[in-house]
């Protein structure tokens, strides 16, 4: 038999169905020992990884959204144990980053060759205050809107692209307070930055727009430390210049005035006098006064898509 491989699947993701599900399940049968886990509760799928490292798993692959795969990296870190991405939410944002196609099966398919190939890599992580988050932290602003899709959680299957659209410009009129900046970002040699929005980055695109990739900070991968992008303000001509040039519509997001770019970050703390919102790999996590990120690196064994 080929390795000994644990599919950790959430029901309730955008994509994912019994059929689907089933498919999947055959095909990886196939050629290695599989092992169904259906996550039930939130955070559940990190104890689900953390069983199968001492159960003995080769590989966890992870049939779910992008919030999915933040819980499974928290339990697989440290491990050699490899992740497999299969993308079953709405947006799939690190599954497509990588290589792999929106669609569930053919990520499956694609999978089986980079298993038969053992096509593994080590990677980094970023890391703030205890937990890991595999491509992208978010602060402010964007994990405010990350808040109104989740309490919409029921159409995420159905609107998609549409309903963060809204999320988004509903929380800017009426659940985001733009009069002052909401923290202080600390550089590691000094450097501090006031902002009402910043994003934390292990790899670029941020997020995808339909087809399209929102590009932050290009360069950022994998393989080196992180990168931090603060938006002083978020005045409405100013955001969508930003987001337009994200898109690739117009300059670098690095390129305005009221945006500050770091790479190469391996140590910062975000902080106010009053709590705001935060959010990694697209899951909510609450309000906080401080965060304090940390680039982990050869942290994770991924399971690297032959394209």
């Amino acid at each position: 038999m080929g390795l000994n491989v644990h599919l950790v699947v959430n029901p309730h993701a955008s994509s994912v169905t019994a059929r689907v599900q089933v498919v999947i399940q055959k095909a990886l049968a196939a050629d290695h020992e599989v092992t169904l886990a259906t996550t039930h509760r939130r955070g559940h799928a990190s104890r689900l990884a953390n069983g199968a490292v001492a159960a003995g798993a080769d590989v966890v692959a992870v049939l779910g959204g992008d919030g999915t795969l933040n819980e499974a990296i928290n339990g697989l870190a440290g491990s050699d144990v490899a992740l497999a991405p299969l993308p079953g939410g709405s947006t799939n944002v690190f599954a497509r980053s990588i290589g792999l196609p929106d669609d569930p099966v053919e990520a499956a398919a694609m999978l089986l060759e980079t298993l038969a190939d053992g096509n593994f890599r080590r990677i980094g992580l970023g890391e703030v205050s205890g937990r890991y988050f595999l491509f992208h932290a978010g602060v402010g602003y964007d994990a405010a809107v990350v808040q109104q899709v989740e309490r919409r959680a029921g159409l995420k299957r159905y609107a998609n692209h549409a309903l963060f659209a809204f999320a988004a410009v509903d929380t800017w009129l009426r659940h985001y307070d733009r009069s002052r900046p909401r923290f202080t970002v600390y550089h590691a040699d000094g450097e501090t930055v006031s902002g009402q929005f910043a994003i934390c980055l292990n790899t670029d695109p941020y997020t995808y727009l339909g087809a399209r990739p929102f590009n932050v900070a290009p360069g950022t991968s994998l393989d080196g430390p992180l990168s931090l992008v603060t938006l002083r303000s978020l005045r409405a001509a100013r955001l969508l210049r930003v987001a337009a040039g994200a898109l690739g519509f117009g300059p670098p997001v690095s390129s305005f005035r009221h945006v500050h770019s770091r790479a190469e970050v391996t140590h910062a703390i975000i902080a106010a006098d009053a709590p705001f919102p935060y959010q990694l790999d697209g899951d909510y996590l609450g309000e906080t006064t401080r965060l304090e990120f940390h680039h982990a690196p050869d942290t994770l064994t991924l399971a690297l898509p032959i394209t």
